[in-house]
């Protein structure tokens, strides 16, 4: 039973690292970020599709499921969008260090949707988050439109979770996650094909080595990830899961730092504002904790 539990957190960090390298191949990748996204979108679908199939989960939703996923799938394309695009116009580190704030965008967000009290040890919490985002944005001048667009990614990504909330008490994650994914890219594919970007030339230039990062980012970043994640919440608690997934941005920005020296290096005046906001999510999910065993 012990080595089980060894054997789950094992596989949690590993899923969390992986989830950093999302990161890096954004980096990687040639492609802007509108067309990344959508190739994201139609293969992890693909692949999220044959899983279902395989395991023989029920497709079938309701109306109101359907109307639901479709605003779940713009909202979580246009954060992916936002995410990559923040990445290509500043880099790594402001990206991941910023989209850590995302767990006090969702005390708000639970107080307007739900009607949930702000808890004023939470609300400190989210204001030393702000402190901390303060620190990174004046120490770089230079890419404060990347931290722009990583704040609203990570805004648009705690809406998502929020939004999704309630949504595994009647249908299946994996069934979930494909109707939102699949309306996502429609959504996408909508908005290119109006723009008139869909089928010229240039939105299908791609460069040899792409297509790995691509079939990487679906596969093992998506779809598996997604995959494992969900079976981990079986054998994990879920404040294991939270807390463990905070270590993301340090992960993602470890290895930016090794892969891309050059670009990725920043000032100190960045660093005490990434910690900042880093341990004030800990400690934030140390309080919650303390809270849920009172």
């Amino acid at each position: 039973m012990q080595n089980a539990k060894l054997s789950s957190y094992l596989q949690l960090h590993l899923i969390v690292f992986i989830w950093g390298f999302t990161a890096v191949l954004g980096e990687l990748l040639s492609i802007s970020a509108i067309p990344l996204v959508w190739f994201r979108m139609i293969l992890a679908s693909v692949f999220m599709y044959l899983y279902i199939v395989y395991k023989k989960h029920n497709l079938r939703i309701s109306r109101k499921q359907f109307f639901q996923y479709v605003f779940g799938g713009i909202v979580i394309a246009l954060h992916w969008i936002t995410f990559f695009y923040a990445i290509k116009i500043s880099n790594i580190s402001i990206a991941l260090a910023t989209m850590s704030t995302g767990a006090f965008f969702t005390i708000f967000i639970e107080a307007i949707v739900k009607r949930k009290r702000i808890n004023p040890i939470e609300l400190c919490f989210g204001l030393l988050a702000i402190l901390g985002l303060y620190i990174i944005y004046s120490s770089a001048i230079a890419l404060q439109l990347g931290i722009f667009f990583a704040l609203l990614s990570s805004f648009l990504s705690a809406l998502f979770s929020v939004y999704n909330a309630d949504f595994v008490k009647e249908q299946l994650p994996s069934v979930i996650s494909f109707y939102e994914i699949l309306f996502g890219v429609l959504a996408i594919t909508l908005y290119i094909t109006f723009e008139g970007t869909l089928f010229s030339d240039s939105f299908f230039i791609i460069q040899p080595l792409d297509y790995l990062w691509l079939f990487i980012l679906s596969s093992v970043c998506t779809a598996y990830a997604f995959i494992v994640s969900i079976d981990l919440l079986r054998q994990l608690s879920a404040f294991t899961v939270m807390l463990t997934i905070n270590l993301e941005p340090i992960y993602a920005i470890v290895l930016a730092v090794i892969i891309f020296p050059e670009t990725e290096k920043m000032t100190t005046t960045f660093y005490i504002g990434a910690v900042v906001i880093l341990v004030t999510v800990l400690l934030n999910g140390f309080y919650k904790l303390k809270k849920k065993n009172n």
